[in-house]
């Protein structure tokens, strides 16, 4: 079966950044296609939603949406649309003002969050408020809002995701 991540990145990121670099190696060694959805430009998270599920609309099988800060809300945000078989996060922004609030337990397949206990644009109590409400597993790493000081901890993390979404259900 085709398998596939979507990567999506933050506000003030592109599709080339470290975090997707390192997670693609991760993601083609555990058998995944790979596409990153270029933003840039796009202000609006509504139109990145759009945009997100135009470049998902030809992916055959497992898709698997990863995002950080506000690609973690597009991605999150569009995993019903997109039938997601689970979802990455890292230093998601979900619960600011001017983003449309998720509909309450909208979020049907596994997902884990990466946030920075030193986070100074995203609170890290937004990731474990939103852990809590859909009892999702949260890595709290001693890092800021990039996470790259633990970028080789958070490829594990990916890893034993992707591992744990091939798991059958009673054992994940």
């Amino acid at each position: 079966m085709r398998r596939t991540v979507v990567f999506s990145h933050g506000k003030d990121s592109s599709p080339h950044s470290r975090k997707i670099i390192a997670l693609t190696e991760t993601a083609r060694g555990e058998g995944y296609e790979v596409l990153a959805v270029d933003y840039r430009g796009i202000e609006s998270p509504k139109a990145r939603i759009t945009r997100l599920v135009d470049a998902c609309k030809d992916v055959q099988g497992d898709l698997v949406l990863v995002g950080s800060s506000l690609g973690g809300y597009v991605s999150l945000a569009a995993a019903p649309t997109l039938h997601a078989r689970g979802v990455f996060l890292m230093a998601p922004a979900i619960y600011f003002d001017q983003l449309v609030p998720l509909r309450d337990r909208s979020i049907d397949c596994p997902f884990t969050i990466v946030h920075g206990w030193r986070d100074d644009v995203v609170p890290y109590a937004d990731s474990l408020r939103l852990a809590l409400e859909y009892r999702a597993t949260l890595h709290l790493v001693d890092s800021d809002h990039q996470l790259h000081s633990h970028l080789r901890m958070i490829r594990f993390y990916f890893e034993h995701f992707l591992i744990g979404l091939d798991l059958p259900r009673d054992l994940q």
